[in-house]
């Protein structure tokens, strides 16, 4: 059994700030670190792996640097990871993300066969939870959503069975493999790695494809080209104040409380 979980360097949300004239993240004001959801997903690909057997790879596109985030796959317990990098995939939003990532998918699987696709979630610095659904699509596979638990796998008639979280409870699934799955952080807890595999870690060195490397690829779809999400502006929140009590008569708290709606309405323009 083969499993790949789709993994991505991000800037640490508790630290980053937001550059107010690109109104961009300013990804050089906090280290960068592997997506949490994603080292959940790992976690589970290789506690997957020690149930039924196989092998786990990681893939990644971005820049050179995140070749520390596969090496902290391998740390958890990974086999083998994947990156690809290129100037022709900056800029790229989810869409073009999930272009790039579903044709280096093709190249792994042509390598060996892929059984299951797992990612995170979302990812911490854009939320959008799109690309592990973006991904199934393109490769016409099925995606199941917020999975809390894999409750079985059955190699030999190519299925599995998943716990997904919904707003009142949660539903089992059965799917056909290969599928991808987009996992909460509930569905394990990340152990700490045994001295091997920091060893091995730390001597690992990835498997690195540029966009030549990656077949059948319309570069009009990668990067910035193929990016139609533009972000209009982006913003801290203002800090929470205290309440204020209106007082007086009907009249007199009416015409307070439109006037200071008024002036929180520009706040936010």
């Amino acid at each position: 059994m083969h499993i790949v979980v789709c993994v991505k360097q991000v800037p640490d949300t508790k630290i980053i700030k937001i550059n107010p004239k690109t109104n961009t993240l300013d990804r050089r004001s906090a280290p960068a670190i592997l997506n949490p959801y994603d080292a959940h997903a790992v976690q589970e690909a290789v506690k997957l792996k020690a149930k039924h057997g196989g092998e786990v790879s990681v893939v990644s596109m971005g820049p050179p640097q995140a070749v520390d985030i596969i090496k902290k796959s391998v740390e958890i317990g990974a086999d083998q990871g994947y990156l690809i990098t290129d100037r022709a995939f900056a800029g790229a939003d989810t869409l073009a993300t999930s272009y790039a990532l579903s044709k280096a998918l093709d190249r792994i699987s042509k390598e060996k066969p892929i059984d299951l696709i797992i990612c995170g979630k979302h990812a911490i610095d854009g939320d959008t939870g799109q690309v592990g659904p973006g991904i199934a699509r393109r490769l016409d596979i099925p995606p199941v959503t917020n999975v809390i638990e894999v409750c079985e796998m059955n190699k030999a008639e190519k299925t599995v069975v998943i716990k997904r979280k919904i707003s009142n409870g949660y539903e089992l699934i059965q799917s056909q493999t290969p599928c991808l799955l987009t996992v909460e952080k509930e569905i394990n807890e990340i152990e700490y790695s045994p001295m091997p595999n920091m060893i091995k870690a730390a001597r690992y060195q990835p498997i690195i494809w540029s966009v030549n490397d990656l077949e059948n690829v319309d570069k009009l779809q990668l990067g910035l080209k193929g990016s139609p999400t533009i972000v209009g502006k982006m913003f801290s929140p203002p800090k929470l104040e205290g309440g204020k009590r209106i007082e007086g008569d009907v009249t007199s708290q009416v015409k307070q409380l439109v006037t200071l709606l008024i002036e929180k309405k520009e706040l936010f323009k």
